[in-house]
C-alpha cells in the first residue's frame, strides 16, 4: 500500500520517467529566466488601470451626492457622503439588503462547492475511466454549454411553481447544482495532470476506486477546482436573470435587491453605485483570500512537459 500511502503529487513526481521530468524542469527553468520587458509592464499598467477605473468611477459617483452625476465640474476625488450613502442602503426596508446579502453569500457557497465535487467526480470519471458511449456522453454534456438558459425559463418556473418553490431560495441553488463547463473543465485537467500509470500503480497496491480517486484525483484535481470555485461562486453571486424571475422581494438575492433602488420615478446614482460597491466587497475579500490557489491553477498548465 506505499503506492497510496504516499503523498499523490510525491507518487506522480516519483513515476514520472526522467527524461518528462528533465523536460519539465528545463522549461520551469526557463519560464522563471524570461525577464519581461518594460513594454510588458507598461501593458500591465494599461490593462490594470481600464479595470480599476470603473471601480474608482463608481466610488465616486458613490461618495458623492445625487447631483454629483450630472456636475460637468466633478471633482476627480472622492466625496466624503460614501459611508452615508451605504447605510441608506444597508437600512432602506425596500432592499432587505442583509437577508440579500446572506441569500447571496449562502447560495453562491452551495452552488460553488456542488459544482466542484459533481464535476471532479464527473471529470475522473471521463478522463480515467473507460467506458461505453463515454466520449460521446462527454461530448453531449459538452454540447448542452449551447443552450441558452433563457429556452428553459418557462418550463423550469412551471415546475418550480408546481412545487412550491417560487420564493425561495432553493429555486435558486437546484438548476445550478451542476455545470456542464465544470465537467468539461475538470475533465481535461485531470486528463493532462495524473498519468495512467499511477492509476494502475494504485490499482495493483490494493487500493480500491474510490480510494484511488481520493487520495490521488482530489488531491491532483485542488488546484484546478479551486479555479473552478471561485468562477463558479462568481458567477452564481451576479446571476440576476433567474433569481429575478423566481423570487420575490421578500427574499430576494443581492442583484435582485439592488436593482429595487432604481425602482422610484428618480433614481439617486449615488446610493446606487454605493450599493453595488458593497455588493463586491465579498468577492474582493473571496479573490484576496484564494489568489494564491487561482494563480498556482493557472500556472500548473504552463509547466507541464
Amino acid at each position: 500500500m506505499s503506492a497510496v500511502s504516499t503523498p499523490p503529487l510525491a507518487i506522480i513526481e516519483e513515476n514520472l520517467p526522467n527524461d518528462r521530468r528533465r523536460r519539465r524542469a528545463e522549461k520551469t527553468t526557463k519560464i522563471r529566466g524570461i525577464r519581461a520587458s518594460v513594454w510588458v509592464y507598461i501593458g500591465l499598467g494599461v490593462v490594470a488601470a481600464s479595470a480599476i477605473f470603473p471601480y474608482y468611477w463608481s466610488f465616486l459617483i458613490g461618495s458623492g451626492t445625487s447631483a454629483t452625476i450630472n456636475d460637468p465640474n466633478m471633482s476627480w476625488f472622492p466625496g466624503g457622503n460614501f459611508i452615508a450613502n451605504a447605510l441608506s442602503v444597508m437600512n432602506d426596508p425596500a432592499v432587505n439588503f442583509w437577508l440579500a446579502l446572506w441569500n447571496s453569500i449562502f447560495s453562491s457557497t452551495v452552488i460553488a462547492a456542488s459544482v466542484v465535487v459533481f464535476s471532479t467526480l464527473a471529470g475522473w470519471a471521463f478522463a480515467k475511466l473507460r467506458f461505453r458511449g463515454g466520449k460521446w456522453l462527454l461530448a453531449f454534456v459538452v454540447a448542452t454549454m449551447a443552450v441558452p438558459m433563457q429556452l428553459g425559463v418557462v418550463p423550469l418556473y412551471i415546475l418550480f411553481a408546481d412545487l412550491g418553490w417560487t420564493g425561495t431560495i432553493g429555486a435558486v441553488i437546484v438548476p445550478a447544482l451542476t455545470s456542464a463547463f465544470g465537467v468539461f473543465w475538470m475533465t481535461q485537467y485531470l486528463s493532462q495532470t495524473v498519468p495512467d500509470e499511477l492509476i494502475e500503480a494504485a490499482r495493483v497496491d490494493g487500493a480500491s476506486m474510490l480510494r484511488t480517486f481520493w487520495t490521488v484525483g482530489v488531491v491532483a484535481a485542488r488546484p484546478a477546482a479551486a479555479m473552478l470555485f471561485l468562477f463558479t461562486f462568481v458567477g452564481a453571486w451576479n446571476q440576476f436573470f433567474w433569481p429575478f424571475i423566481v423570487l420575490d422581494r421578500q427574499s430576494p438575492t443581492l442583484p435582485v435587491a439592488l436593482s429595487l433602488l432604481q425602482a422610484n420615478y428618480f433614481v439617486d446614482y449615488s446610493i446606487v453605485l454605493a450599493g453595488v460597491l458593497l455588493a463586491t466587497i465579498p468577492l474582493l475579500l473571496l479573490f484576496a483570500f484564494a489568489g494564491k490557489q487561482l494563480v498556482s491553477g493557472i500556472m500548473a498548465g504552463a509547466v507541464k512537459g
